[in-house]
């Protein structure tokens, strides 16, 4: 029998935003019996299973048998059968024409009705460890290496091309099969009762139709938000931003065409290129890249932004070690633990750290664009052509999370005047009341 499409899938709305919580737990003994049929192991045969991580979505567990190591990550069904399927078709189609490390997909269902009673992905497990626990252990060789490494990948994905935008799948009816864009499989589609929304979730035809659909549920968010404000404060913030996102509506024909013959053009785009998804060895060589759920076909002018771990701000000078003041303990006693406990601060305090980070992600930045020049000799001119877009993007996402919303307004200001300062700037100049 069929399960219910979101069966284990509950969503707590007591914080600021809703979040997804897991009505019941995967069955630590279903998931080794799954991966003992997946992975062919008999009875008499050793497979270990045990927890390994968990996700914003997902839940991952390591499978030992004596002959290799194995994830299975179980998914909550935030999006039914499209967000598994995306991730396997994307994964799949790396592995096939790229040399990208990626993991190769062992088995997979997108539909829950197994063992388990969740979708899942078994896959392998790539050497390495995250690029940001080792970070501050390269030397500026390394990172150097590295960062032309990410522009190499980077530049081999966009050599690939689709027509119009959205998740890739595949066809079960067709023959050959061939990978195409499908519905989008993106959080902001999904998230909460955004899931239920009568809209657009493509395949889209044009970065028109991709972001009309997104600022269509920012209004609708907004219309929502007005209707259930508990005093006159919220209603005029809702006022606000739904007076916003229709603004930025009325700007989006002037920068992207609404008719668009033939579809436009996509490439794979990995939206979430931190430090934590890329893995490397001890010498800083990249091992791997993870973490390709809700990746998408998206549009060309997309992949001229920067890998996510090269933005930031800039700082030019090297900051001064002996000016910072030593570590405080204390201040490592982070509740429920983090990511950074696991680094070492050599003494120093974060601001430190934090300023090193940016002085050299800002030598990085060009050591990036640099080696794209190479890769594609356009380079410069794709990045100054699609600034604008660039920056429109910005807006709308930032519009979403409701932060900087009178900077946005300056900044829609502006462009109505036919003026275009860079949405970054406008995002740090201070706001005059």
């Amino acid at each position: 029998m069929a399960r219910p499409k979101h069966d284990g899938l509950g969503w707590d709305d007591t914080g600021f935003e809703s979040s997804p919580v897991w009505a019941r737990e995967p069955a630590l003994d279903a998931v080794a019996k799954v991966c003992r049929e997946k992975l062919q192991v008999d009875d008499s045969e050793t497979c270990e299973v045990s927890f390994f991580a968990a996700g914003g979505f997902n839940k991952l567990y390591l499978a030992q048998t004596s002959l290799r190591k194995v994830l299975m990550r179980v998914s909550l069904p935030v999006y039914p059968h499209h967000k598994t399927r995306g991730e396997v078709t994307t994964l799949r189609f790396l592995r096939r024409t790229t040399d990208i490390p990626v993991p190769g997909v062992i088995a997979f269902d997108d539909t829950g009705n197994n063992e388990i009673g969740f979708e899942y992905i078994l896959m392998e497990l790539l050497p390495g460890v995250s690029a940001y626990k080792k970070w501050r252990t390269l030397n500026t060789f390394q990172k150097v290496a590295l960062v032309q490494r990410m522009a190499e990948i980077q530049a081999q994905v966009a050599r690939h091309t689709f027509t119009e935008i959205g998740t890739l799948t595949i066809n079960d009816g067709e023959t050959p099969q061939k990978e195409q864009p499908g519905e989008m499989v993106s959080a902001f589609f999904f998230w909460g009762n955004h899931f239920d929304y009568q809209v657009n979730r493509g395949p889209f035809r044009s970065s028109h139709d991709w972001l009309a659909s997104y600022i269509d549920v920012i209004i609708k968010d907004q219309a929502i938000a007005k209707d259930e404000a508990e005093d006159k404060e919220d209603e005029e913030d809702a006022d606000f931003s739904l007076a916003l996102a229709r603004r930025l509506l009325d700007l989006l024909p002037g920068i992207f065409p609404s008719l668009q013959n033939p579809a436009e053009r996509s490439v794979i785009w990995h939206e979430d290129l931190s430090l934590s998804n890329i893995l490397i060895d001890d010498l800083g060589n990249i091992t791997g890249i993870i973490d390709w759920e809700c990746v998408s076909a998206m549009p060309l002018w997309l992949a001229t932004k920067l890998p996510r771990f090269l933005e930031g701000p800039t700082r030019e000078e090297e900051p001064n070690r002996q000016a910072y003041a030593d570590e405080n303990p204390e201040d490592r006693q982070v509740e429920g633990g983090s990511e950074d406990d696991e680094l070492d601060n050599e003494g120093k305090n974060e601001l430190y750290w934090i300023h090193l980070l940016e002085y050299e992600t800002t030598q990085l930045r060009r050591v990036y664009n640099t080696h794209m020049r190479q890769l594609r000799p356009d380079w410069d001119i794709e990045v100054q052509d699609n600034a604008l877009k660039d920056d429109f993007i910005g807006a709308v996402f930032s519009c979403n999370q409701g932060v900087f919303l009178k900077r946005i307004a300056r900044w829609v200001d502006a462009v109505e005047k036919g003026e275009f300062p860079r949405f970054v700037d406008v995002l740090e100049q201070r706001l005059v009341a």
